[in-house]
């Protein structure tokens, strides 16, 4: 038989758990929530009368709740003992207020306030994710969740992300919460922004963040094969070779064949604005990105820098050919409106895809012999 301070005590513990906290909290088909008291064994009974009564009065002077009760008979007594079975409770203030915990209430009433201020699809991150949102003023945590609904992939346009001025943030507001705008803006963008990093998702001015991988395909142009630099200093550090080959992804590098005279850039995602470097302009420049609306974007904004560049692969011919076989659904496309910076065929493929159920060919599915085949094409066009 359990007290009602052992319950309680397993009713803290339980809110620990981010999964239980998390179905508690935010699903109300979970309620009520029945926790067994058990039952005294009938040795208990004859031989620990006075600990037997002290269970049941402790049961009695429980007020939250419902503890329901059931007679019982044994064989050392004349008649039916009313025993506690089970301890009902009915919402998860109930749950809180019986933990007995002080801290437990605080994050509790912490955690209404929040969620009455931000948007439902932020809550199973603040309940998940408290410590995230207990060390920071209420005030960080709302604006978080305004800022997020407010920034679009690329809405820097190069700014550092200090030069942000959204819903009323200060200077220092991103960098007092960085992981928390990040992981708000993952909910509302299915993951995209940890995986390239806020100021690249944001295409805001690279301080450091963002590593690029440098591929030498000539073989002789660089002392590696592969080197990583930070994004911002290919503004003012040349890169060798006639050519360059911007790559969306890091992941296609097997794809890319040997070639003279030519270095590719990996992994920039929307983190484009080093693509101002005066030293690109005497250079031969292509790009080669996802046959989605994303990829079709990042093609838009970098030839907004670039207005010669070169795309690779990413036409309606190509998408077409491989769909059938190749193309997934996407699952958040970029906004209706057309990105500036796309000719009017990449505009109509832009539309055909942004609509189509299947509207995202990535890079890694084309074949390699036919990747080989566009670069060498490229490579041989005269500059």
């Amino acid at each position: 038989m359990k007290s009602p301070d052992e319950l309680a005590s397993r009713l803290a513990r339980q809110w620990q758990n981010a999964d239980l906290r998390e179905q508690r909290l935010l699903r109300p088909e979970s309620w009520p929530l029945t926790l067994t008291i058990g039952k005294p064994t009938g040795t208990v009974v004859r031989d620990q009368v006075g600990e037997v009564r002290k269970h049941l009065q402790q049961w009695r002077e429980v007020t939250i709740g419902q503890v329901q009760w059931q007679p019982v008979r044994f064989q050392s007594t004349s008649e039916a003992i009313n025993i506690p079975s089970n301890w009902r409770l009915e919402s998860p203030s109930q749950w809180v207020k019986a933990t007995g915990s002080s801290d437990i209430k605080r994050e509790y009433d912490t955690l209404n306030r929040l969620a009455s201020a931000l948007d439902p699809r932020f809550h199973s991150l603040i309940v998940r994710r408290r410590s995230l949102v207990m060390d920071k003023p209420e005030r960080d945590v709302i604006l978080s969740g305004e800022v997020a609904l407010q920034l679009q992939p690329g809405c820097a346009n190069g700014k550092p992300l200090r030069a942000l001025s959204v819903a009323g943030t200060d200077s220092k507001f991103f960098e007092r919460n960085h992981l928390l705008v990040t992981l708000m803006l993952d909910i509302l963008f299915d993951g995209r922004t940890s995986e390239t990093g806020l100021e690249t998702f944001l295409g805001a001015e690279d301080e450091g963040h963002h590593w690029l991988l440098i591929a030498d395909l000539d073989g002789s142009l660089l002392p590696f094969s592969q080197i990583r630099v930070r994004a911002y200093e290919l503004q003012s550090t040349p890169l060798p070779g006639q050519r360059l080959i911007l790559v969306e992804n890091e992941r296609s590098l097997h794809q890319l064949p040997s070639v003279p005279d030519t270095i590719a850039v990996l992994g920039s995602g929307l983190n484009l604005s080093w693509l101002q470097a005066s030293w690109l302009s005497n250079k031969a420049v292509a790009y080669w990105g996802d046959l989605d609306t994303w990829g079709l974007t990042m093609l838009g904004r970098a030839r907004e820098h670039l207005p010669k560049l070169t795309p690779l692969l990413m036409d309606r011919a190509t998408f077409e050919r491989f769909a059938d076989e190749s193309a997934v659904e996407e699952p958040l496309p970029a906004p209706a409106i057309v990105p500036p910076g796309l000719t009017e065929s990449e505009a109509g493929l832009y539309h055909l895809l942004r609509q189509s159920d299947r509207g995202r060919l990535e890079q890694e599915f084309l074949p390699v012999n036919m990747v080989h085949r566009t670069v060498v094409n490229w490579i041989a066009r005269p500059t």
